[in-house]
């Protein structure tokens, strides 16, 4: 199956699967896909995932965290740049989440990234999504 936009996939099974309280997730893996969660996983987003490489494009096997009264981390997820209409940011235009209380992935020259990294390494790129 061909999809036109992985990442809004990704991030709308994610939503799906928080709200119905699931645990665990499975969707075809990518290298972009990848890198986003991993950047979930280290902003403490979501607890761990896995990729399992079978067959031509292998499994991403995600974990969801849940605090103490059983709500997902996760409060809300936005895919800002789309296929047909590409949002982008410079060094000193990098935008910010809920003032600065949730996160900007940005895809940049040297990777993707957080907005907090890319301040750092001073460069922009194509912002992707926004997580809260």
């Amino acid at each position: 199956m061909s999809l036109t936009d992985p990442i809004a996939d990704l991030l709308t099974r994610i939503r799906n699967a928080a709200r119905a309280g699931k645990k665990d997730l499975s969707l075809p893996s990518s290298q972009m896909k990848t890198e986003v969660v991993r950047i979930l996983r280290d902003e403490g987003y979501i607890r761990n995932f896995k990729v399992i490489t079978e067959g031509k494009q292998g499994v991403l096997n995600i974990s969801l965290k849940y605090n103490d009264e059983g709500e997902c981390v996760i409060s809300g997820l936005k895919r800002v740049s789309k296929p047909g209409c590409r949002i982008y940011c410079s060094k000193n235009s990098i935008p910010k989440t809920l003032d600065g209380l949730g996160i900007v992935i940005v895809s940049t020259s040297k990777g993707i990234m957080t907005g907090k990294m890319c301040e750092e390494f001073g460069v922009g790129g194509e912002v992707l999504c926004s997580v809260w």
